[in-house]
């Protein structure tokens, strides 16, 4: 099996774990804010045990300075699962999963508004027209601004969680000369003071099996996704990464119909594939098709957009 071939079977992999992710979130049945709490805490355990037995803590690479911008990104990163989880509750997991995937423009916004990127009347285009399919996905009707229910909650909450996981992609780029392994290890650490305050323990007792769910997402979705998807960004180009990374939210979809019975409507599915054409468009034309992660032997910097951080 030459390189590509086996970081095509990782990374895929990886997506297929991370689309089972809303599934593990519902089952356990625990609030969002305990879900993202216990998830940092297993992941951390899940992280901190893989990094530990690879020896990487010896020659860590982190300055003052990229510490705390790890910091920073798992700041935002956290908050991003808890929005997203509460989204799950607010719509479907099929609704948020797709509205969540419009990650990559704001990382092009928020980098042309904050670092003063360049951004190309092609990049606005585009954009435009993800954010209009982004309107059909979403499928809010104008009943839903003045009827109060939670659905339009559900979709503001996974656009917000997609902007604050867009902020952390932008802070974490920055973190060079570091492993991308330890730099997730400070962040999901850093969730677990940051969430203690809102976790509510008393909600959890005479949690039985559902444990097995918590358990998962620290260990599977946590542990063992990143692990995989690190190690195939060392070895596939950005496009390859572009392209695989729509496998989450085609899982995502199918498991939501399988175990839920939800599935999106007509109307909603024609903006699917405006979502993925602009979004492909605008991550590859921020870097060369040949270009290749840096491999797992050197330090490795934090996955640039078209790689994005695990969810």
């Amino acid at each position: 099996m030459t390189s590509e071939s086996k970081g095509t079977a990782q990374l895929t992999a990886a997506m297929i774990l991370s689309g089972t992710l809303g599934v593990f979130v519902v089952e356990s049945g625990a609030s969002p804010f305990n879900v993202v709490f216990f998830r940092v805490l297993f992941g951390a355990l899940a992280l901190g045990g893989y990094v530990l037995a690879r020896g990487w803590l010896r020659d860590h690479g982190f300055t003052p300075r990229t510490l705390g911008l790890a910091v920073l990104g798992g700041v935002f990163i956290v908050f991003n699962w808890v929005l997203l989880f509460e989204s799950y509750e607010n719509t479907s997991i099929s609704v948020a999963t797709v509205v969540y995937h419009t990650q990559p423009f704001y990382v092009v916004l928020l980098g042309a508004l904050l670092f003063r990127e360049r951004l190309t009347a092609a990049k606005v285009g585009w954009i435009a027209l993800a954010f209009a399919g982004l309107i059909l996905v979403s499928g809010v009707t104008p009943g839903d601004f003045t009827g109060g229910g939670s659905y339009l909650l559900g979709v503001g909450q996974a656009l917000l969680a997609a902007l604050l996981y867009g902020l952390s992609t932008l802070v974490t780029k920055r973190v060079t000369g570091v492993r991308p392994h330890l730099v997730a290890l400070v962040q999901v650490l850093v969730g677990i003071p940051l969430l203690l305050p809102f976790a509510d323990f008393g909600a959890m007792a005479g949690t039985g099996a559902d444990w097995g769910w918590l358990v998962g997402l620290g260990f599977i979705h946590t542990g063992v996704m990143y692990v995989l998807m690190y190690a195939a960004y060392a070895q596939l180009p950005v496009s390859k990464i572009a392209v695989l990374a729509f496998v989450y939210p085609a899982v995502a979809m199918v498991m939501d119909w399988a175990v839920y019975g939800h599935h999106i409507g007509l109307v909603q599915a024609l903006g699917v594939p405006l979502i993925v054409l602009a979004s492909l468009k605008v991550t590859l034309a921020k870097q060369s098709p040949r270009t290749v992660m840096t491999r797992p032997s050197a330090p490795a910097p934090a996955p640039a957009p078209a790689a994005p951080q695990p969810r």
